[in-house]
């Protein structure tokens, strides 16, 4: 499997990453250790999580995530594996409730008990890349930065990045790190798929022009981009069904971004495209994402373990100039079909 470097970092990792956070709810602990598993002898030595997963977050179940990766972790040789985790961070609705009592911030104290849970919960020393999982504008970048600063010092975390984040806090951080010569930025993770493409706006070239790399989230749109919601399906077990069929007023409007005509449409359009191209349609979705020059890693997720097939297909795989191409022309019509 292709190595590609974290921005400017000494981390190297596999093109795909393997996401964590259905492991302790759509997937229990045995599917995820087979997983990860299976994952990793096909060359993927790169896995993400969080404090705050499976998702979707509850206090009962916050943490169940880096538990079960950590205890995975203690069975293999540590310095093969490249591991990434998250602090939730500020208030931001289903981000933070569960973690600190809903008072988590950015700030010294909280990322410091933060990296200590999910040092404990990973049975690790280090942590290869620590991420800000959703970002606080209305704090002093300075203040998060220092003190992710002296962790990368102190060896608890090896390289940073941050997520969910738009052009203007990637760039606040990027030159307040290097005003203040503090620790910089190497990566990115935001939703960048198919079904959307915003990503491309303007973050790509702030990820180009900074060295900075992108870790995809959802190049799959949840799943939708298999095509199992087609036609108004709503498919037992899938998280999307259950959102739209339990979930709170949040999770009905997430699941209404990623569950739309215009969505549906357009995946039936890409899912034609991968016939032609004789691929599965979430080998099509996952080749694409990793073919952009500013990405380093796509981070994928399963609830089972033969949904890794299509996935894993996609390594070393190169679209041709006709299928990227006919993507682009379904793009172009059908423009943001996420919102």
């Amino acid at each position: 499997m292709e190595q590609r470097r974290l921005g400017t970092s000494g981390l190297v990792v596999s093109e795909i990453c393997m996401g964590t956070m259905t492991f302790g709810l759509q997937a229990d602990e045995a599917t995820g250790f087979r997983v990860m598993d299976r994952a990793l002898d096909a060359g993927v030595d790169f896995f993400d999580t969080a404090e705050i997963y499976p998702v979707p977050p509850s206090a009962e179940l916050a943490g169940d995530t880096e538990a079960i990766v950590g205890r995975w972790l203690k069975t293999k040789p540590r310095d093969g594996v490249i591991i990434a985790s998250k602090i939730a961070g500020a208030a931001h609705g289903w981000f933070n409730p569960p973690i600190r009592n809903g008072k988590a911030a950015l700030d010294r104290r909280h990322i410091r008990v933060a990296v200590e849970g999910s040092l404990r919960r990973l049975q690790t020393d280090y942590i290869d890349l620590y991420q800000i999982h959703w970002p606080d504008h209305g704090m002093r970048a300075e203040d998060t930065l220092e003190a992710l600063d002296e962790l990368v010092r102190e060896g608890k975390i090896r390289a940073i990045g941050t997520s969910n984040d738009n052009a203007y806090g990637l760039m606040k951080g990027l030159w307040t790190a290097d005003r203040e010569g503090l620790t910089r930025y190497d990566t990115i993770q935001n939703n960048f798929s198919l079904n959307n493409r915003r990503f491309e706006d303007e973050l790509a070239d702030i990820c180009r022009r900074e060295q900075v790399s992108l870790l995809p989230y959802s190049p799959i749109a949840g799943g939708v981009l298999s095509g199992k919601y087609n036609g108004g399906a709503t498919p037992e077990g899938a998280r999307f069904s259950d959102y739209i069929e339990n979930g709170g007023p949040r999770q009905k409007a997430m699941a209404n971004r990623f569950v739309n005509p215009r969505s549906v449409e357009s995946t039936e359009r890409f899912m034609g495209i991968a016939a032609e191209a004789g691929i599965d349609p979430v080998t099509l979705a996952v080749a694409w994402s990793k073919q952009h020059d500013f990405v380093a890693s796509t981070i994928v997720g399963v609830s089972k373990e033969d949904q890794l097939d299509p996935i894993l297909a996609a390594a070393g795989l190169k679209l041709s100039q006709e299928t990227l191409d006919a993507i682009d022309e379904v793009s172009r019509e059908i423009l943001y079909p996420m919102g």
